[in-house]
């Protein structure tokens, strides 16, 4: 009797600041973000800034089910999605609802803070 493949999951790892495909325990993709300070309004902005998946999970919908993910828990949070990530703006944009409404453009602040971010890895 063989054992069932375990499904590939997606966990938010806010200290590495990252939202994580997990096959296992091996991450096999990630979309990485930086938390903005609140706005005026003060709802907090998440600012995706890269996404990636493994070349030999590549073509298996992965990417597309870890974007929905960091996404809807976005805005579970009730935080701004700030997509700088193009896979992340693609993705939003092919699927307007039910993310228009939750989606801003990066401000000058925004990109100082993926710039950081990225530097630290």
């Amino acid at each position: 009797m063989s054992e069932e493949p375990r499904p590939v999951e997606v966990v938010d790892n806010p200290s590495r600041g990252r939202y994580e495909l997990r096959d296992g325990g091996r991450m096999v993709g990630h979309a990485r973000y930086v938390v903005v300070a609140p706005e005026q309004d003060g709802t907090e902005r998440v600012v995706f800034f890269h996404t990636e998946v493994d070349a030999d999970r590549e073509g298996q919908g992965l990417a597309a089910r870890l974007a929905a993910f960091a996404l809807d828990a976005t805005i579970a949070r009730q935080r701004t999605i700030v997509p700088v990530c193009p896979y992340i703006a693609a993705y939003v944009k092919r699927h307007r609802e039910p993310y228009a409404a939750h989606v801003a453009a990066p401000t000058p602040a925004d990109l100082a803070a993926v710039r950081t971010a990225a530097q630290l890895g």
